[in-house]
């Protein structure tokens, strides 16, 4: 994430900012971790598809 481009002079506004950047970022983090997830997941169940069909075949 980049960070903030400008300083915020009241310490509590400052301490507000960081903490909705840090929940924008966590969010971000999530949604680009379920993403992998998933893609992950039908990457195993491609592979766990190919392996049965491989065995398959070898047996007949």
């Amino acid at each position: 994430m980049i960070p903030p481009f400008f300083a915020c002079s009241d310490p509590q506004q400052a301490g507000q900012y960081r903490r909705r950047h840090q929940e924008r970022k966590l969010q971000m983090l999530i949604f680009w971790r379920d993403g992998i997830e998933r893609q992950l997941a039908a990457i195993n169940a491609s592979i766990s598809t190919l392996q049965r069909q491989m065995q398959d075949s070898a047996e007949s």
